[in-house]
């Protein structure tokens, strides 16, 4: 029996709806959303995502101002822009797309942003906040992870978990989300010796490690719930293919996501949650 599938597209477009009315309610008090982003000037998948994201903003009525920036940008003009934005109060949330390019010191840039504008969870404050267990502005995509779980009636709590990726914006603050809600987390990597028997003693598996289909289904506890947080692109075949082997992993698992369609909705749909909350609604 086939997994059932964790539909990031159908609960986006819920979230997406109840964003519209937030905006909506903001728009009513004279308050006009805005989110500004920085992008790489010359990363195509970055800038396809952001016109997706700029795409998604127009429609639930949120402003949105992009910055593309190129090897001709220097640090120093780059923290000048930042700086500017943190000051201006029509600009509720800035999102910094990564990569930037490679002469630009991504982490300077991420200190000097504001966290209150920090909409995508991403600044050493943020992440901060969340290790503090206090207020603040979550990561988007593990939030639209712990999102989708929640919509499904899936409740980390008591349940072993396993997170395999430890990046800033996703592995690790999953983690912690996930641990805060009661889970007994494990973090794991491509480099851990014995990671298919640690998949199989977990209940829950988020899959964020950027390696194709490395995920097998034999390695997955049946009933598991997994998250698969990876897009890769694999040559000769097209689209994009996630850290998880779906058509083998479907058979054992519980619950399953699917890529594209799984993952990646929710953290867009987080991130606009987060811009209209950072402008008051």
């Amino acid at each position: 029996m086939s997994a059932q599938i964790l539909d990031g597209l159908t609960v986006s477009k819920l979230i997406r709806e109840e964003v519209r009315q937030r905006v909506d309610a903001l728009r009513a008090r004279g308050v006009e959303p805005r989110l500004d982003v920085v992008v790489a000037a010359q990363d195509p998948a970055s800038l396809a995502y952001v016109r997706m994201k700029r795409a998604w903003c127009e429609k639930a009525g949120i402003i949105s101002e992009s910055y593309a920036v190129d090897e001709s940008w220097t640090q120093s003009k780059l923290l000048d822009l930042i700086r500017e934005l943190n000051a201006n109060p029509k600009v509720h949330g800035v999102l910094v797309q990564h990569p930037l390019p490679a002469q630009l010191d991504e982490s300077e840039v991420l200190l000097a942003l504001g966290p209150e504008k920090d909409v995508d969870g991403i600044t050493p404050a943020s992440l901060g906040r969340l290790t503090a267990d206090l207020p603040g502005f979550r990561c988007a995509t593990p939030l639209g992870i712990m999102t989708l779980l929640k919509h499904y009636g899936i409740d980390p709590a008591g349940k072993r978990a396993l997170v395999i990726g430890r990046s800033v914006i996703l592995g690790k603050p999953a983690a912690l989300m996930l641990l805060q809600l009661n889970a007994t987390v494990t973090i794991a990597h491509s480099r851990t010796h014995d990671l298919p028997e640690r998949c199989r003693e977990a209940d829950i598996v988020i899959a964020a490690v950027g390696r194709a289909e490395m995920v097998k289904g034999d390695w997955i506890k049946p009933g598991a719930v997994v998250v698969d947080a990876g897009y890769n692109k694999v040559e000769g075949r097209s689209g994009d293919v996630g850290d998880v082997d779906f058509e083998s992993a479907k058979e054992v698992a519980g619950w399953i996501t699917p890529v594209p369609g799984g993952v990646g909705p929710m953290t867009v749909a987080s991130l606009l949650s987060n811009a209209v909350s950072a402008a008051g609604g």
